[in-house]
């Protein structure tokens, strides 16, 4: 059995971890975490996500949830991973990163934790879109240098950072293939109820490639996670990609 901490427990990805966990028996729930001042402390953390009671309260000692853990998954703030990583450090507990929007000092913290810890940065965790990240990545490779790379992004109107953190991600991917980024741009569209979608537009001269996912259902996240996650307990210090965590 893995013990495992969930930071940012009271969002709309921590309540679908929750939910999913049962599909993931070697998996054990023993810290359900919320930001210091939340409304949500001292709740249940299954009526949190809409289940029976859990015996399991949420709270903001991240340092004490810690203890005995096998595993952290965060989904919180990009202001708070940083501190996360340090946490996660201190205790030796491997951290799977998916709170996106990660600005130069979280990335560097989380850098600085993968020599000690296994640490697994993940924009999202669809498996979906992580093989999308592969296609961009070998067309990017393969399409001659003139043709214009265009990404696009779509989520609900409450989605704060633009472009997404997946958007960025195919990017650096198409990027890495190309070896150069200075022909990607980005557009973002924000409105309605919209889970994720994504398309990277190839446009050359007479022709054009699309690529395309999209997100109907938050569960495809957690369950990818989940699954990372229950990969990344086993393996040694260092930085991994969800590409890591499916390969077979």
């Amino acid at each position: 059995m893995i013990g495992l901490v969930l930071i940012g427990v009271t969002g709309r990805m921590g309540g679908a971890l929750i939910r999913l966990l049962p599909e993931f028996p070697q998996l054990r729930l023993q810290g359900a975490l919320a930001r210091p001042g939340s409304t949500q402390l001292g709740r249940d953390c299954g009526e949190l996500a809409g289940l029976a009671p859990m015996g399991l309260t949420v709270h903001a000692d991240l340092p004490g949830a810690l203890r005995g853990a096998g595993l952290a998954i965060s989904f919180s703030s990009a202001q708070a991973a940083g501190a996360e990583a340090l946490a996660c450090v201190a205790a030796g507990v491997p951290l799977l990163m998916g709170t996106t929007g990660l600005g130069p000092e979280a990335r560097a913290a989380l850098e600085q934790a993968a020599r000690s810890i296994p640490v697994l940065i993940a924009a999202n965790t669809s498996v979906g879109v992580t093989l999308l990240e592969e296609l961009v990545r070998w067309a990017a490779t393969v399409l001659p240098a003139d043709f214009d790379i265009r990404i696009q992004d779509t989520h609900h109107r409450d989605k704060r950072d633009a472009p997404s953190g997946t958007a960025l991600a195919l990017g650096a991917a198409a990027a890495e293939g190309r070896k150069a980024d200075g022909s990607i741009a980005y557009a973002a569209l924000r409105g309605g109820d919209v889970v994720g979608d994504h398309e990277v537009l190839f446009l050359g001269t007479g022709e054009r490639l699309r690529l395309a996912h999209s997100v109907t259902d938050r569960s495809v996240f957690a369950r990818g996670a989940l699954r990372a996650g229950s990969w990344l307990a086993g393996q040694s210090a260092g930085a991994y990609r969800m590409a890591d965590a499916l390969e077979k």
